[in-house]
């Protein structure tokens, strides 16, 4: 009988924690505007009047990128202190760090995310030459 007294107080304290999470979000300003989640939302098929839903998923949404991108911040840090072993001389001089689209798609494959690098037309050979010469 105790232990079912301890579970009511448990959720008691579960639901009061949301509903005071659930009424903080309307005095929040997330990152990511209303307009743009709703947008994105309706694209979706999904529909909800409730500002605290939207501002619920904006949150998510804000979470998620903040991890990509320091996951992507790890790995463009390992990536360039593996070519500044290969390269001593250099390590004084260049501290900037440059993030290119692999650390991205490293980061983005760890949550599931697939990303294919667009071709583009200067990798291919035809680039700059008449289409009427172009071997095709």
């Amino acid at each position: 009988m105790n232990h079912n007294r301890q579970s009511n107080d448990g959720k008691h304290d579960d639901d009061s924690a949301l509903s005071d999470f659930l009424a903080s979000l309307m005095d929040y300003t997330p990152t990511i505007p209303d307009e743009l989640v709703e947008h994105y939302l309706a694209k979706s098929g999904f529909q909800c009047p409730d500002v605290r839903l939207i501002r619920l998923v904006a949150v998510a949404t804000q979470k998620f990128v903040a991890e990509v991108a320091n996951d992507a911040l790890q790995h463009c840090k390992a990536r360039q202190a593996a070519v500044v072993k290969d390269k001593r001389e250099k390590q004084q001089k260049d501290k900037r760090l440059i993030l290119k689209m692999d650390d991205l798609s490293k980061s983005l494959r760890e949550y599931g995310v697939n990303v294919k690098q667009q071709e583009y037309f200067a990798d291919s050979p035809s680039t700059g030459m008449d289409p009427a010469t172009r071997d095709e």
